[in-house]
């Protein structure tokens, strides 16, 4: 599972007070915090990179590994032709990621993670598997829409297993919620699609409510509900080892409208 990604701001990354200042505020802010805090798309998890890892960051990062700039993304210039373009939020460790750049070589996918293992990890496939059509940013998947990717220029997202957050005072840490499907709506193509797993059933139930309130969303399903898997997603370790468990696994595919 990609636990990487949340829709907390309380993370690694979230301000410290320092010895200066008071640790809070009256109105329950820590000092020099603007408050609400900044909502970001992921939370810190702990990991150590393999020598592996290390070495595919050393030989396949700088062709692969982009950098964050507050501006409109070049997908021709960043992949060196012009084909569709796939952002995909969080892909934990790669593995469903290679698979899925594997079998849609016409396609580009941008991938956003933040957890140096992972990108490590999708870096080394890469490399074992002889894939091109790979581009990563190790960046808040949030801070990348809403200041590198113009209105209408995705062809498909993919987000696969979001931390579920699994306590109920949690639910308002997950990463889909309205504010955020509205912007990736806003950013799809008409036609372009929206494909949301995971395998937490009120999770999944939440994602479909939240879908199909976008008005700019339709489910890809005539009478409603989950959609198949697509034959594109693999099964992954984690899958699979859950499947045997009795888990189940629930896909949400939705398109932007014309």
């Amino acid at each position: 599972m990609n636990a990487t990604y949340s829709s907390t701001g309380e993370n690694a990354e979230s301000a410290t007070v320092t010895a200066e200042s008071p640790a809070s505020s009256a109105s329950g802010a820590p000092a020099g915090v603007a408050y609400p805090k900044t909502i970001k798309s992921y939370v810190r998890r702990a990991g150590r990179t393999t020598t592996g890892q290390a070495k595919a960051f050393e030989d396949l990062g700088p062709r692969f590994l982009l950098s964050y700039a507050a501006q409109p993304f070049d997908a021709a210039a960043a992949f060196g032709r012009t084909a569709p373009l796939i952002l995909e939020i969080g892909f934990g460790m790669g593995e469903a990621t290679a698979h899925i750049a594997r079998v849609r070589p016409d396609d580009n996918f941008l991938c956003c993670e933040v957890h140096e293992p992972g990108v490590g990890a999708l870096l080394k496939r890469i490399g074992e598997q002889d894939i091109g059509n790979i581009r990563i940013l190790q960046h808040d998947a949030v801070e990348v829409i809403d200041n590198m990717l113009a209105p209408g220029s995705l062809d498909g997202i993919h987000i696969f297993f979001p931390d579920p957050w699994h306590k109920k005072k949690h639910n308002k840490r997950r990463l889909i919620q309205p504010p955020l499907v509205a912007k990736l709506a806003a950013r799809l193509k008409p036609g372009g699609y929206l494909h949301c797993a995971t395998d937490w059933q009120p999770y999944a139930e939440q994602m479909l409510e939240v879908l199909s309130a976008e008005p700019l969303l339709a489910n890809s399903q005539p009478a409603g509900g989950f959609a198949p898997q697509p034959d594109y997603r693999p099964l992954t370790k984690f899958e699979n080892r859950g499947l045997r468990l009795g888990h189940g696994v629930w896909d949400v595919v939705f398109r932007r409208r014309p």
